[in-house]
């Protein structure tokens, strides 16, 4: 594997790329996946999506009212660029710090440092100083673009480490901000012609271990997600309204809210923040006919009898984590909706399980997408055969290139991207979900599936949601732990566990039931929502380790 030559004057990101012998095997299976060895992906989703449908087109809506046409939007990313290049002195390979929650001056940052030559590196309004300090270290930005009402916790960042870190905020009054130096760009700027394998994004991992990585992503993958998900399952039309209450740093936020949307010419609905329940009501009120959120949303929706608000949907699509087979069945029961699963991963950038319409099977997540093939692998690396579960591993047009990580040789197996997630596949090669790798309770000799456990648990009438993880036990090596946040005026007390355990018991094998009930008011999720289980063991090792001492 060779990688062509680069445009970049800063090679920082190419020459922090692992050793290619330790990269998962690439393949291009699809006429789709076939690209010059120059393209420019900013140009290839705005460029090309103006040429195609004309300036005028809606391109992004807000539920503030706010409307940016196609040629809206490309001209202010033109504009980003000139600014970039022009007051910043950005040369290509530079890193651009890209820190704001969702709306229509970040996707065109987003485009503008694309089309600048330059890195995003996307990161979370939510991170605090604590959070954006390493990204900052590892990814070295010469720049950071940031919304007006979070600059706060960058500029700690650059003050405490970080002296050479140009801070730009946007969105605010100031005469330095960005949309004011926006103002003064005739907004033409003709894109740098980089290698279809230039790097073009870092993204940071959500953190659902606790370590962040930094993944790298080329040109051409950006490209390649809407050539499998996106054309191949998707498949948006240009009179849809798209919404996804993930964030554009967190890449399946990016792929459903930039990329898919745009190369179709649909129109983007962005929301910065919305509780499930008026979720529901901006997809009726907006005329939305595509959501993409994460399972605990359409559980909340169902729970809040906001479904019917759902209907006008003509597609939905569910990430982050599995969806409950329950959940499935009882939305498409009341309003027909099949709901579109899938798994992807930061490092692979966004979903290559999946499968929609008639092609679903109500329990399963699906099967790799066109371009993906996948299998299932045992604790020696060998393929296991249908209906055994082992770990899900993956080889597409994208993969895991971790940005100077020595955990990149064990997301990498055998040139497989080995995703920490428990699987097994049947006969046609649907393939179902377990539970993730370091999720899997052994109790007395029984795998135990923390999400199958947490899936029922969530079917009692006064639970919000559920997190279960190991807890270690002298007796069995470890017993089920459930963490429980109850609806309001329910109180947590042990004749309510007792209810709880009875009603698992009722529904899953005995031994899966929740030995140990702990109620809280609140789950930790990150900022892309996903439940944090780690957190939750550590507060198990700390009492633990407690007991322990003071015990002696």
């Amino acid at each position: 594997m060779r990688l062509s030559p680069t445009s970049h004057t800063d090679t920082f990101a190419r020459d922090h790329l692992p050793p290619i012998e330790q990269w998962p095997r690439l393949e291009f299976t699809t006429d789709l996946l076939r690209y010059p060895d120059r393209l420019n992906a900013a140009g290839e989703i705005i460029d090309a999506a103006v040429a195609a449908f004309g300036p005028h087109r809606p391109a992004i809506r807000t539920d503030a009212g706010e409307m940016w046409t196609y040629g809206d939007l490309q001209r202010r990313a033109n504009q980003v660029a000139q600014v970039l290049v022009e007051d910043l002195g950005l040369v290509p390979g530079n890193r651009v710090l890209l820190r704001s929650p969702n709306n229509p001056w970040t996707v065109a940052c987003w485009l503008g440092v694309l089309k600048a030559g330059g890195v995003v590196v996307t990161t979370m309004s939510a991170l605090r100083a604590h959070d954006l300090t390493p990204v900052v270290a590892k990814s070295r930005p010469a720049i950071a673009l940031v919304d007006h009402r979070f600059v706060a916790e960058v500029e700690l960042v650059r003050d405490s480490g970080a002296p050479g870190l140009t801070v730009v905020p946007f969105g605010g009054s100031g005469a330095d901000d960005l949309t004011a130096r926006c103002a003064a760009k005739p907004g033409e700027f003709t894109g740098v012609l980089t290698a279809a394998d230039d790097v073009a994004l870092f993204g940071p991992t959500s953190g659902s271990t606790g370590v962040p990585k930094i993944t790298t992503h080329f040109h051409r993958d950006i490209l390649s997600i809407d050539n499998t998900f996106g054309r191949g399952i998707l498949q948006l039309a240009a009179d849809d309204v798209v919404a996804c209450t993930a964030p554009l740093a967190f890449t399946f936020g990016l792929g459903m809210l930039v990329v898919f949307p745009l190369r179709a010419g649909a129109c983007v609905f962005l929301v910065e923040s919305a509780t499930p329940a008026r979720l529901a009501d901006l997809v009726a009120e907006h005329g939305i006919t595509v959501l993409a959120t994460a399972p605990t949303a359409y559980k909340q929706i169902l729970k809040a009898g906001k479904i019917d608000k759902l209907r006008g949907l003509r597609l939905a699509v569910s990430a982050g984590e599995h969806i409950p087979q329950g959940i499935w069945e009882q939305i498409e029961a009341d309003i027909g909706l099949k709901i579109i699963d899938g798994i992807g991963a930061t490092e692979m950038l966004h979903i290559f399980i999946s499968a929609a319409g008639d092609d679903i099977r109500p329990g399963s997540t699906g099967r790799p997408v066109p371009g993906f093939r996948a299998t299932i692998l045992g604790p020696d690396g060998d393929e296991l055969p249908p209906g055994v579960e082992g770990r899900l591993a993956v080889i597409g047009p994208v993969g895991c290139r971790y940005l100077d990580d020595d955990r990149q040789k064990t997301y990498v197996v055998n040139g497989w991207n080995v995703t920490g997630d428990t699987f097994y596949r049947d006969e046609d090669g649907y393939l179902y979900y377990c539970a993730r790798t370091d999720n899997m309770i052994v109790s007395s000799g029984y795998n135990i599936g923390g999400p199958e456990v947490e899936a029922v648990i969530d079917t009692h009438p006064d639970v919000i949601e559920s997190a279960v993880v190991a807890e270690p036990d002298p007796e069995r090596g470890a017993i089920v732990c459930a963490f429980i946040v109850l609806r309001d005026g329910v109180d947590g007390d042990v004749a309510k566990a007792k209810e709880i355990q009875d009603h698992v018991k009722r529904r899953l094998a005995p031994y899966k039931y929740p030995r140990d009930v702990r109620f809280c008011t609140s789950l930790p999720r990150n900022p892309s929502g996903k439940l944090q289980h780690y957190v939750l063991r550590k507060i198990i090792e700390a009492e633990q380790t407690g007991a322990i001492a003071a015990a002696h």
